[in-house]
């Protein structure tokens, strides 16, 4: 099947400025290009973060916490001896009215220097076949201002009987209300003062 390359290095993601996606414009065509086939469909979404990088990073890299901001999840599991690096897995319950129940996720990337994590949907009841992602966190100051934003990109099989745009809008509507409660659940640990740097 013939696969063509995505373009979400070209055009500034709804709510981000023109001045902050041209910082952010060599990232997300490093991280964040993927090779799509007719049958596949993919996105980026953007999140502005009123607190700061580490705060927010020490959120998002944590593979076996996704409930701490994504909204759907109702418990993630890991096997005993859990070792936080790529290849590792984890098992996560979907809060009913989903059409969703389990999903089985493989770690992919997990670079703290770079604040780039990643994972592929390998198993489970859900609808997001080959689901891949890719989330990275960029640090911003300007004129003694500090703010986050949050990348965060995805690949995924169009499903038998749905169009590309219903399958896009799905999923980007999961990952937008995850990335807008990562906001909140960050920006009220910055102002508690907790930089939640636990690993």
């Amino acid at each position: 099947m013939e696969e063509s390359n995505t373009t979400h290095h070209l055009s500034t993601p709804p709510g981000l400025t023109h001045d902050e996606f041209a910082d952010l414009h060599p990232s997300i065509a490093e991280f964040h290009s993927y090779r799509v086939t007719a049958a596949q469909c993919s996105s980026l979404l953007a999140q502005r973060v009123h607190a700061p990088l580490p705060t927010v990073w020490s959120v998002v890299r944590r593979f076996d916490r996704p409930q701490a901001y994504k909204h759907f999840i109702k418990s993630c599991t890991v096997q005993e001896g859990f070792d936080m690096a790529v290849g590792c897995k984890r098992d996560v319950n979907v809060i009913s009215g989903l059409p969703a129940e389990t999903s089985t996720e493989r770690l992919n990337v997990l670079d703290d220097e770079r604040h780039v994590t990643g994972f592929s949907i390998i198993g489970g009841e859900h609808r997001l076949r080959n689901y891949r992602s890719v989330t990275t966190v960029h640090g911003f100051e300007r004129e003694g201002r500090i703010w986050t934003v949050v990348v965060e990109s995805y690949v995924v099989d169009v499903p038998e009987g749905n169009t590309e745009e219903d399958t896009r809008l799905f999923a980007d509507t999961v990952v937008r209300l995850n990335l807008q409660k990562l906001a909140a659940v960050t920006e009220a640990m910055a102002r508690d003062g907790d930089e939640g740097q636990s690993r």
